[in-house]
């Protein structure tokens, strides 16, 4: 009877768990002072408008950032006569003059203060009067933050998840009081210290003239030309209410030949004809249709906080009309500086990884802002590729501007042939996800297409009769230096290339052509094995094994996020995985980053090790984030987990986590449906609620005394799937729409109606 009464308590505080919604005070973050530095402060977003809340001194600080607030310049020296791919195959095949390839496509990067992100400005309060904070909340169900003082003064502020206005409330300040807008610093003197794209440039020296600030009774804007015409606009507005004062603020971009936003002063207007409270109850059903999407329960109350605020960040940087998330997404660097690495989109790593976890995560809407991005500029990468390359099809730069032009960099990932076939995994995988045949049609197929033909034509035939790249190099192995170029396929290379053609030859089949399919098929079946030592680990090339401890586990891209060599596929392939990931543990983290420990708890999700995951994932979260959960690249304990103990800030390594946490708890890409694949065996009591599975399929599951009791599946499109089952015995709970086609070797193959459901019950569990 007690073991019976414990599991009703059990079940009670799973299911608590996971409503959907975020617990209020369980996963927020909380403090009695506020940040002194800006990359600790809270983060507020909409994926177009950003701000950070913090200190600076005496003052309450928002640092006010706007998406697309971009200084788009050609990237000085760049596009020369020799900017292309046969002119830099000669000297690395020629092995001489490597020096003139970095002068001429890397130093520019390092050198130009842009193309570049820049910040918007800085909206301050003088609180020197009010005395300390007392209390700093950020509740994520609703994205609100609330500070309070000890004299009686409460803020409360939020950035509208709907319109691109931020909202704040003053309860109790004195009559004089106002805010003030603080323009970035863009005729500074320049700072003195080493100058490098980690620490970033001086705003100066992007010679802005300084932008006009504009005071009228209740309002403030600040106006600022940037290069070639563009422009921004900050507006601050408010009134007062007795003791309160109400306000919003607004940035607005003009580009000088697309004049298309409304001024950020029309906005705020507009806005002031609401109240904060009618705002707000908007903004407030926003974040719970978002927090409805999925939820979570881990045993682990780190792990499962910052996936809390892994989600909360992504709502708030992410959305299917803003642009995607580059390296600081709305939070640009706030110190005077241009952000590290100039804020921009690096796709040899860090907009793929941002984007992992919105599949499962089923939150594919707002990873739409991505793959829109990317269709908008595609133009534009479609005129580099046959500038740089010569070829057709499509390739993407690896590190490019808010319009997608390249900026140079390290050339061997910056200007890699392969960028468009990572890029076009995330569009198989919001059709596979989603199961949209419009998207598949109009939008996933003809990108992988063209990242197909484009690497048909660029790829040569060895000597061994396989088919490889002229030159081939591995993020970022051996960094920019002429040994970082291999004469044969790296296994980062050929895994992109072999899943760029099988993917092109299952989207052809699925829309009925059959020849396109046959042609992939054929040069699919034209590249070689991967390079594997003789302990069957895989390598970076034929020529070099794994040998050096490194941040980006590029040589193991068929392991994770490719899933080419599956766990599921039997012996040999496991026998890869584990001796892969053993070597990697073995070699250890000294330069590892954050991104790297988050990276490698998806690998060993994977391998079905949850306890490795679970550690991996631990170490992220308790020694590379900011106590806002910033992901900082850098061991911030300094206890021997990485070599870097830096501290820039980047988004990636934050959502990488996220899918990695995702990984234990649901598995779909093997072809089935497997709940809780890779939990460690002292999780005792899990759940989750409409997780995503390929297929368009929503699953909820739970564990509860390390048994699973429950699973439910629903199907969004219909179609059938198969279901391997976690317990020996089961009894169909409830179903509609869904017949269960066989019942072989534990999996069950279920056919689905649109909409329809099965809920499955733990046999045994049930009749004790």
């Amino acid at each position: 009877m007690r073991k019976f009464i414990k599991l009703i308590i059990a079940t009670i505080l799973t299911l608590t768990h996971v409503s959907g919604i975020a617990q209020p005070g369980v996963h927020d973050l909380k403090f009695d002072s506020l940040a002194a530095r800006w990359d600790e402060g809270i983060p507020l977003g909409n994926g177009t408008l950003g701000a950070l809340i913090w200190q600076k001194q005496n003052h309450l600080r928002f640092s006010l950032d706007r998406a697309d607030l971009w200084d788009e310049r050609p990237m000085k020296g760049l596009h020369r006569k020799e900017f292309s791919y046969q002119w830099v195959h000669e000297q690395v095949v020629q092995k001489t003059n490597y020096e003139q390839v970095q002068k001429y496509f890397d130093e520019p990067y390092d050198n130009e203060p842009a193309p570049s992100k820049i910040p918007g400005a800085g909206l301050e309060f003088d609180t020197k009067a009010w005395g300390k904070v007392k209390s700093v909340h950020l509740s994520i169900n609703n994205a609100l933050c609330e500070v309070k003082w000890i004299n009686g003064t409460i803020l409360k502020t939020y950035v509208k998840a709907t319109t691109p206005v931020g909202w704040f409330r003053f309860e109790n300040v004195p009559l004089d009081f106002v805010p003030q807008i603080v323009p970035p610093l863009y005729q500074a003197p320049p700072t003195k210290g080493e100058v490098n794209s980690l620490v970033g440039d001086d705003l100066s020296k992007l010679g802005y003239k300084q932008g006009t600030v504009k005071r009228q009774e209740n309002s403030i804007t600040y106006e600022q030309q940037g290069w070639g015409g563009f422009e921004y606009e900050v507006n601050v507005r408010w009134k007062r209410t007795g003791n309160s004062v109400e306000g919003v603020w607004c940035i607005s971009s003009q580009k000088a030949d697309k004049k298309v936003n409304p001024l950020a002063s029309v906005l705020t207007e507009q806005a002031l004809q609401h109240t904060f409270k009618d705002d707000f109850s908007s903004h407030q059903s926003w974040w719970r249709k978002f927090w409805s999407k999925s939820a979570i329960h881990v045993p682990d109350s780190i792990l499962e906080k910052q996936w809390y605020l892994e989600q909360y960040k992504f709502g708030s940087a992410a959305r299917a009309d803003a642009p995607p998330i580059s390296l600081q997404a709305v939070w640009t660097a706030d110190n005077g500086r241009i952000p590290p690495w100039k804020g921009d989109y690096h796709h040899d790593l860090n907009t793929q990884l941002s984007y992992w976890p919105s599949y499962s995560s089923n939150h594919l809407e707002e990873g739409m802002g991505y793959l829109n991005h990317l269709d908008a500029n595609k133009a534009n990468y479609k005129r580099y590729t046959k500038m740089y390359f010569n070829e057709p099809g499509l390739a993407v730069p690896g590190v490019t501007t808010l319009d997608g032009t390249e900026m140079g960099g390290w050339i061997q990932y910056s200007l890699s042939p392969t960028v468009s076939s990572w890029l076009g995994q995330h569009y198989y995988l919001q059709w596979r996800y989603s199961m949209d045949r419009q998207f598949l049609k109009n939008r996933a197929y003809p990108w992988i297409k063209d990242a197909a033909t484009f690497l048909e034509h660029l790829t040569i035939t060895g000597k061994d009769g396989k088919r490889q790249l002229p030159m081939s190099s591995s993020p970022e192995i051996n960094d920019n230096s002429l040994s970082a170029w291999f004469p044969q396929n790296t296994n980062y290379d050929l895994s992109l290339m072999k899943f760029t053609f099988r993917a092109a030859a299952e989207l052809a089949t699925e829309l009925g052509q059959n020849a396109e399919a046959a042609h992939w098929r054929k040069i699919s079946a034209e590249f070689g094995d991967f390079a594997l030592t003789a302990n069957n680990e895989l390598k970076f090339a034929p020529t070099m094994a794994y040998n050096q401890s490194h941040r980006h586990f590029s040589h193991a891209m068929s392991i994770y996020p490719l899933g080419l060599i599956k766990w599921e596929d039997g012996p040999m392939s496991q026998k890869i995985i584990k001796n892969t990931i053993h070597q990697l543990d073995s070699i250890g983290p000294a330069y590892w980053c954050g991104y790297s420990y988050a990276w490698l708890g998806s690998m060993k999700a994977r391998a079905k090790d949850g306890a490795g995951a679970a550690n991996a994932l631990g170490i992220f979260a308790k020694a590379f984030c900011s106590v806002n959960s910033f992901h900082l690249n850098g061991d911030q304990t300094k206890s021997g987990l990485s070599k870097f103990t830096y501290r820039p800030f980047t988004l990636e390594g934050n959502f990488a986590f996220a899918s990695g946490l995702q990984e234990m708890l649901l598995q779909s890409y093997a072809g089935f449906i497997e709940v809780f694949p890779a939990v460690t065996d002292s999780w005792k009591d899990i759940s989750f609620k409409t997780l995503r599975a390929e297929g368009a399929f929503l699953v909820s599951a739970k564990k509860l005394g390390g048994q699973v009791d429950e699973v439910k599946i629903m199907s969004e499109n219909g179609g059938s799937t198969k279901f391997k089952l976690p317990f020996k015995t089961f009894i169909v709970r409830s179903k509609k729409g869904v017949r269960v086609v066989s019942n072989k070797a534990g999996y069950l193959k279920l056919a689905f109606k649109t909409k329809g459901e099965i809920t499955i019950k733990n046999g045994t569990r049930s009749t004790t």
